[in-house]
């Protein structure tokens, strides 16, 4: 069964910043494009951060400059730094990750989700 658990999130002032982790875990034959979401309070859920399994990592406008996203493959973990935040970076960020596991074809997993709040 694979899982995937985000934390990191918080509260923060605004300017401050935070790393969210999300690590995969199961029977994971590889793990290849892997994607940060997040969905403010009232809104549909975005897409704030890709990267591809050949490391291109792209971003949302919103963030582009002020997040990065990253991976650590020998622990199956992507991680999310936002620096710089803002008010409107308030909401629940999720990860979702393409993988395929042993026995099986491609497919996307979500995690369950982390809140971040940003106050002013």
């Amino acid at each position: 069964q694979v899982q995937l658990v985000e934390s990191g999130g918080g509260l923060v002032q605004a300017g401050g910043s935070l790393r969210l982790s999300c690590a995969v875990s199961g029977s994971i034959f590889s793990i290849n494009a892997v994607d940060w979401y997040r969905q403010p309070p009232g809104k549909q859920r975005e897409l704030v951060a890709a990267l591809t399994s050949g490391g291109r990592s792209s971003y949302a406008d919103s963030v582009k400059g002020r997040f990065t996203i990253s991976r650590d493959n020998a622990k199956n973990t992507v991680y999310l730094q936002m620096n710089s935040l803002k008010p409107e970076d308030t909401a629940v960020y999720y990860c979702n990750a393409l993988l395929i596991v042993f026995g099986g074809a491609p497919r996307g997993y979500w995690g369950q989700g982390t809140q971040v709040t940003v106050s002013s």
